[in-house]
């Protein structure tokens, strides 16, 4: 289990990191891009961004593309708001869990409809 200092710098760097992303990316071209979760090595010196990304499947590609071209830029917006003693490295990675989260209560809906099933 993360210390509590931890947790507190993950939902810091996702606040800010959806900042930065929200002033530099356009939604027009990328979709509409938002910080799930933030994952953070013990030093600090690394960070994993799960993203996700809602607009078609042409956008989804190119959001992730301009993420990883803009990450110098906004690792520095980071940089600036966030005052640690190293800036972790960003590396953005998709998150489909809300879409899979999506698909199983849609499941669950399609069998509610369906009525009981019997037990022989």
């Amino acid at each position: 289990m993360p210390s509590i200092r931890l947790q507190r710098v993950r939902e810091l760097l996702k606040r800010e990191i959806g900042e930065a992303i929200r002033r530099e990316i356009p939604v027009a071209e990328a979709g509409l891009v938002t910080v799930n979760d933030v994952d953070l090595t013990g030093d600090l010196r690394s960070a994993t961004v799960f993203t996700s990304i809602l607009g078609t499947a042409e956008q989804q590609k190119r959001g992730l593309a301009l993420l990883a071209q803009n990450r110098p830029r906004i690792q520095d917006l980071v940089a600036k708001s966030v005052i640690l003693k190293y800036t972790p490295r960003l590396r953005f990675v998709m998150d489909d869990s809300v879409v899979r989260g999506n698909r199983v209560l849609q499941i669950i809906e399609e069998l509610e409809k369906s009525g009981p099933v019997e037990a022989e």
